[in-house]
């Protein structure tokens, strides 16, 4: 079976692109789920990819079929701990690019997630 990204992945990734065109798309990247690279303004100050991180995280809180988990900076949240920022253990820290997945429950979801920094609310 040939790899696809998820419709719910697919949505995301280009609300990012619509809210953030001139950002840098070095460390961009999918297999399941999608990295964002970290630099949004496109000139890398200032650091925004901190505070997207974490609506996404709250999006996730309250959306919890449609996120999986979301992994930056060294850290992970995700429902095994009530989407808590906890230490992230695995080989890649995500310092340069957010991780997101996403359920499999979710692959056809194509509805705008609402999370401010993308236009919508929280």
């Amino acid at each position: 079976m040939k790899p696809r990204l998820s419709k719910s992945a697919v949505q995301l990734r280009e609300q990012i692109d619509d809210a953030f065109p001139d950002r840098d798309r070095t460390s961009d990247g999918w297999i399941g789920a999608i990295d964002i690279d970290r630099d949004l303004s496109g000139k890398s100050k200032p650091d925004l990819m901190p505070d997207l991180a974490d609506q996404i995280r709250l999006y996730g809180k309250s959306h919890p079929k449609r996120i999986a988990y979301v992994i930056f900076n060294g850290k992970i949240a995700s429902s095994k701990r009530g989407w808590a920022w906890r230490t992230y253990k695995g080989i890649n820290p995500h310092t340069k690019h957010l991780h997101v997945s996403f359920q499999k429950a979710a692959d056809q979801a194509t509805d705008f997630y609402q999370i401010p920094m993308l236009g919508g609310k929280l």
